[in-house]
């Protein structure tokens, strides 16, 4: 599987109709997060940090034009604890091994660094299209698509805490763009009546580090206990003897 499939696909009516909705969502999350330093992670012919004010951002890509670094998903070619935001636009779906991909995103976020992804959701009209389709068929319906239960999970046993996830685009997969235009009436009323069932979710994290208290032995309450516990034995001694 590939991406690069995925981004070609992007220009299809099914595509933009999805990529629409999509990029709505994440400038609504990206718009709030502030820093310096913001990149991309993937699919480097759109721009997901469009409503980002960060004076750095730059997209990363294994291929690709208009890219600042080239380099795998899951070794990325930046130093630990150096980015205010990391994007990955369907990068899980596609990567060979997404835990190392997530544990690099870990690794070049600072501590309350935030990390934005979006994916398909099996829950959706667009999951029951993929369980359909053949096995080599066409993009999209390669990936895998996780829930988005499992992905909060991968994010908690990093220490990466949910701020907001939500659903968007509820229309069905069809090929038309006359269909698809029908069907946008579909999308008022998805967020209101079947908000988990969008076809697309959007999620973002914040890397919390917790702060770490180091408890040393309080010598001096412990020499002054020493010292009462032995005037009091002396004046025990001395009592007895005086009797």
């Amino acid at each position: 599987m590939s991406i690069l499939g995925f981004a070609d696909w992007l220009e299809t009516p099914q595509g933009r109709y999805l990529l629409e909705a999509e990029q709505v969502a994440i400038d609504g999350v990206v718009a709030d997060v502030f820093g310096y330093h913001a990149l991309q992670l993937g699919l480097s012919g759109v721009d997901f940090l469009r409503a980002n004010r960060m004076p750095f951002r730059f997209r990363c890509d294994p291929r690709g034009a208009g890219v600042s670094a080239y380099a795998e998903v899951d070794a990325l070619p930046f130093a630990s604890a150096s980015l205010d935001l990391v994007a990955l636009p369907h990068v899980l779906e596609f990567a060979p091994r997404p835990h190392h991909v997530l544990r690099e995103v870990d690794r070049v976020l600072v501590p309350d660094g935030s990390v934005v992804l979006s994916g398909f959701n099996p829950f959706s009209l667009w999951g029951v299209r993929r369980l359909l389709a053949r096995e080599g068929s066409a993009m999209p319906w390669q990936g895998h698509y996780r829930t988005l239960m499992r992905i909060k999970d991968w994010l908690a046993l990093l220490g990466i805490e949910v701020q907001a996830a939500s659903c968007v685009a509820w229309a069905p997969p069809v090929r038309s763009p006359q269909w698809l235009a029908r069907w946008r009436i579909v999308d008022r009323a998805g967020a209101r009546w079947w908000p988990i069932c969008g076809a697309v979710y959007v999620v973002h994290g914040i890397k919390r580090v917790h702060g770490m208290r180091l408890i040393t032995p309080q010598w001096r309450e412990r020499g002054a206990r020493a010292g009462r516990l032995s005037a009091l034995t002396q004046r025990s001694g001395g009592t007895r003897k005086s009797e």
